[in-house]
């Protein structure tokens, strides 16, 4: 079953003192392009955190965010005590008719009167954030698998449509063929010419094989059953799907040049309209 690189996963879980959510969000991308943002305490743990997400994500372009909401009383902010008096002491020799409140306030806005004390990796917290990791990929894969299975539908339906318009344009080859003789004889009368009828015959046959579909409608045949295959197969593969989608368009193109008949030219243009649709969606395919 094939998968899409869109997806958007969340969890969160609320700690005795902290909120922790973990949002991800995918797009398509040719390979993995991972973004991660998170709090700079745990930014020892980003290389393990990449991997893991590589390895259940593969491809896409990936935005992966951990926010810590502090719900409890606990700050890692504290008031450098000693600076904050000394910025008083000196203010109070330069205002000493100022209210002490008033010196508080501003030696606290002052340099170094706060400094934030850098807490170390809590492994019983880290393995609750792990959790919530998990859980998000998780909920990721499986919008990424609801897409995947809304994509192949319409991949169905539009690979049904393309060997349907094929099968009708094949439909007129006959009559594209008479067409052709009548062509031949109108232009040889009008030129009052005496023509051999079994070089006639010969010539003719050479100047259909010119404009025969027969190969193009069996190798657009086999590209179209690959497709599906290559759709059911067990593992998703966007990148072999592309590929596929190009043989298809080069033997739509060739039937193309080749039709010589306003309403095969027709079928044509709507079997490309169609392949269009589907390299688009193939885009979206990991």
């Amino acid at each position: 079953m094939i998968q899409s690189m869109t997806g958007f996963g969340k969890s969160s879980l609320q700690l005795p003192t902290k909120k922790i959510t973990v949002e991800i969000k995918s797009l398509n991308s040719k390979g993995l392009d991972l973004n991660v943002r998170m709090p700079s305490v745990y930014r020892e743990m980003e290389l393990s955190l990449r991997n893991q997400i590589s390895q259940q994500l593969e491809r896409g372009k990936i935005d992966f965010s951990l926010y810590i909401e502090v719900t409890g009383e606990e700050t890692s902010t504290k008031v450098n005590a000693p600076i904050v008096r000394a910025y008083i002491a000196q203010m109070r020799d330069i205002l000493p008719e100022a209210d002490a409140t008033e010196l508080m306030k501003m030696a606290v806005r002052m340099p170094d009167a706060l400094k934030t004390e850098r807490d170390e990796i809590d492994e019983n917290e880290w393995a609750e954030i792990q959790k919530v990791i998990t859980e998000a990929l998780v909920n990721i894969n499986q919008f990424r698998k609801d897409e995947g299975e809304s994509l192949e539908n319409e991949f169905q339906s539009r690979i049904a449509n393309i060997r349907q318009l094929m099968n009708d344009a094949v439909s007129y080859d006959a009559e594209r063929v008479e067409t052709v003789k009548g062509r031949l004889r109108t232009a040889l009368e009008e030129l009052q010419a005496n023509v051999d009828e079994n070089r006639f015959e010969q010539e003719l046959i050479f100047y259909l094989e010119k404009y025969d579909i027969t190969e193009e409608k069996v190798r657009l045949g086999n590209h179209l059953d690959y497709f599906i295959e290559t759709l059911n197969g067990k593992e998703a593969n966007g990148r072999k799907l592309g590929f596929i989608t190009q043989e298809m368009g080069r033997e739509i193109n060739t039937m193309g040049s080749k039709s010589n008949h306003s309403e095969m030219q027709k079928l044509v243009v709507m079997m490309k309209d169609e392949l269009e649709k589907i390299k688009e969606q193939v885009l979206n395919v990991l």
